[in-house]
């Protein structure tokens, strides 16, 4: 009994020792064993360690990629234009001892503090270089200066016992106090282009709108020359039928034109002429009395191609003036010879010798008896 209480103590303060001189590294992490703040071990294998009890101590860094946001910060190109740029970066710690070494017991904390500053003054210094503008970050070559920030990024973070994986720009914009200048020249340089493609259009409609009009006065040209060429064509025919018409029977070709000429001249309801009594317009008109009446004017021409005596021929038409009607013929008139062709023309009178139309005629103007006129 007195031995069991012995060693059942003994054994618990041994199992308690054992356990704690053992720990257990993760594939993720890197261990430092420390006896009074100085290493004596470095586990960077995952696995089972082993430490004093109560005199050594176990420091776990990650040792996974991990990630820094930087500040926004203000870079000025060669060009002068002032930039605001953030970045980021991923790093993982490579040599946990000088990590120690460079950090103490800040650990991660104050390298990050202290990587952000060694990556704000690569960005200024890369950025702010000779032949490297606002356009030259803005393009494709971005990615060059990326590269060329990490690089010396990295070099600058191994004496902190880092490695820099990347450093990306994440944004690069203008200043607040030169976004509204750089909108408005933006602007002014798209209504310039809208301009000059609205010019060029305009251009070409008026090209278009010319060309239209040259054909529509080209076809209009074409189209009154074909047109005046059928209208000479169709009066050359008319001329020619009425010069075989006169040269069938002139006498008649003589009375149709005067009855064309009686149409024109009486059409409407106030039609008034003044002519004298022995006009040769109203020659068709007349006709030959038994004492003396008017007989109408002929030509010498008419005369030599008269044959022989025909009987008279009065025109019936609805526009004779009211005083030549089929009633006041001469009584003898189926016995005078009928009218010969005249020209229906109308000589200029004097105002004293005329008498208008549509009045009955004065016998005694025209010196014959009164008692031979017609009834």
């Amino acid at each position: 009994m007195g031995k069991t209480t012995y060693i059942l103590p003994a054994i618990v303060v041994a199992l308690v020792v054992i356990l704690s001189s053992v720990f257990v590294v993760d594939e993720r992490e890197k261990a430092l064993v420390l006896r009074f703040g100085q290493i004596k071990a470095v586990k960077e294998e995952p696995g089972l360690g082993f430490k004093v009890p109560l005199l050594d101590e176990v420091v776990r860094y990650d040792d996974r990629i991990l990630s820094l946001d930087t500040e926004t910060i203000e870079v000025t190109p060669s060009d002068d234009r002032r930039l605001v740029v953030d970045a980021f970066a991923r790093y993982r710690i490579a040599d946990v001892v000088q990590f120690r070494q460079a950090v103490g017991v800040g650990g991660v904390r104050v390298a990050e503090d202290r990587l952000q500053g060694i990556l704000n003054a690569q960005i200024r210094e890369v950025l702010g270089a000779d032949q490297v503008t606002s356009d030259t970050i803005l393009s494709e070559e971005r990615g060059s200066l990326m590269i060329g920030i990490r690089d010396q990024a990295r070099a600058e973070a191994r004496s902190l016992g880092l490695d820099v994986v990347d450093v990306r720009l994440k944004q690069t914009n203008l200043p607040t106090q030169n976004l509204e200048a750089t909108f408005a020249r933006m602007r002014a340089e798209r209504e310039r282009e809208a301009a000059d493609e609205i010019a060029r259009g305009n251009e070409a409609a008026q090209r278009v709108r010319a060309l239209a009009d040259r054909t529509v006065v080209e076809t209009l040209s074409e189209a009154d020359r074909e047109a005046n060429v059928t209208r000479g064509e169709a009066d050359a025919e008319r001329n020619a039928i009425f010069a075989e018409s006169y040269g069938a029977d002139p006498e008649f070709f003589a009375f149709y034109r005067s009855l064309q000429a009686y149409e024109n001249a009486l059409r409407g309801g106030n039609s008034t002429m003044v002519m004298t009594p022995d006009s040769q317009f109203f020659a068709y008109f007349k006709s030959e009395g038994e004492a003396g009446s008017p007989v109408p004017m002929e030509t010498p021409a008419s005369v030599e191609q008269r044959p022989a005596p025909r009987d008279p021929v009065v025109p019936q038409s609805q526009d004779l003036p009211d005083d030549v009607t089929e009633g006041e013929t001469p009584q003898d008139a189926s016995s005078a010879p009928g009218p010969q062709a005249v020209d229906p023309v109308v000589p200029d009178a004097p105002a004293s010798d005329t008498s208008p139309v549509g009045e009955p005629v004065d016998p005694s103007d025209t010196g014959d008896d009164p008692a031979n006129a017609g009834n």
